[in-house]
């Protein structure tokens, strides 16, 4: 397994060192898309409530649950694995009906898929643990710390928003959202094997995106968890004013803008990320 850290680690810095060239575009317009996980330490599945929830695990120490963002899957941390692996048991999960794992007749909800976390983490035996969460993961991860405050140790949060004032007015989808959108697409064929599932989770997701409230101010004020919210300078989706007033609302919470990234800031700077991440894992 190291082995295959290793080829990826090298991926990444083969990614930051790359020359620039000719008429490139901003970093933030780009989307460098991850390279192969890793085989894990261990894999499976958790059956909640007639879902089957993947998850992996890589790496031993204390426990960090990565939360993959909408449409996405688990494999989409590969950048940030090689910065945790040799620190932390690394635990990613794909989000119900999203990646490997499978949808129920049940509303979805932010919820629902915070309880299904809760879930991965009784069947590993997992007490508590840090939650590093990104868009859709983001909003899990902030789910669990104000539901199970028990169960959560410190929170990361990339690119999320607390409600729809939050949402940046849009009237055509970013290019970056586009690419983003159709590896989503082509990665739930692959890990899922059943590619017509792909439109049932956008059916699924939708009206969660369009939700006028995700969290109210009272909920985040309960937070205990300490916490980092964060954002790419250029997100194409998110109001950089809103996830500073998050980092005022949760009483333990600071803010971290990574520059000349968008909402895909974990792919286009993932040394920045990285490093804010560690640290802020670490407690220092």
């Amino acid at each position: 397994m190291r082995a295959l850290v290793v080829a990826t680690t090298v991926a990444v810095a083969a990614c930051l060192l790359a020359p620039a060239h000719a008429g490139a575009k901003p970093r933030w317009q780009e989307l460098p898309l991850p390279p192969a996980m890793p085989a894990p330490a261990a894999s499976g599945f958790v059956d909640v409530n007639g879902a089957k929830i993947y998850y992996a695990v890589h790496g031993k120490g204390p426990p960090v649950i990565l939360l993959h963002g909408g449409l996405g899957n688990s494999d989409h941390f590969a950048f940030q694995l090689p910065a945790l692996v040799d620190k932390l048991q690394v635990i990613v999960v794909d989000s119900r009906g999203q990646g490997r794992s499978t949808l129920s007749k049940a509303k979805l909800s932010y919820h629902a898929m915070a309880e299904d976390v809760l879930s991965v983490m009784d069947t590993l035996g997992v007490p508590h643990a840090h939650l590093a969460g990104w868009s859709d993961g983001g909003a899990i991860a902030l789910d669990l710390a104000i539901n199970h405050p028990d169960r959560v140790d410190r929170v990361f949060v990339i690119g999320t928003n607390y409600d729809a004032t939050g949402n940046r007015p849009r009237t055509k989808t970013a290019p970056t959202f586009a690419r983003y959108a159709a590896k989503c697409r082509k990665d739930h064929a692959r890990l899922s094997g059943k590619p017509k599932t792909f439109d049932a989770a956008i059916a699924a997701l939708l009206p969660i995106w369009r939700s006028p409230v995700i969290f109210t101010k009272a909920q985040l004020r309960s937070i205990k968890a300490p916490t980092l919210v964060s954002l790419g300078a250029h997100d194409e989706i998110i109001e950089l004013a809103q996830v500073k007033e998050m980092a005022t609302l949760i009483p333990n919470a600071s803010f971290r803008l990574f520059e000349d990234t968008s909402h895909f800031a974990m792919w286009q700077d993932p040394a920045a990320v990285n490093a804010a991440l560690v640290a802020f894992l670490a407690g220092t």
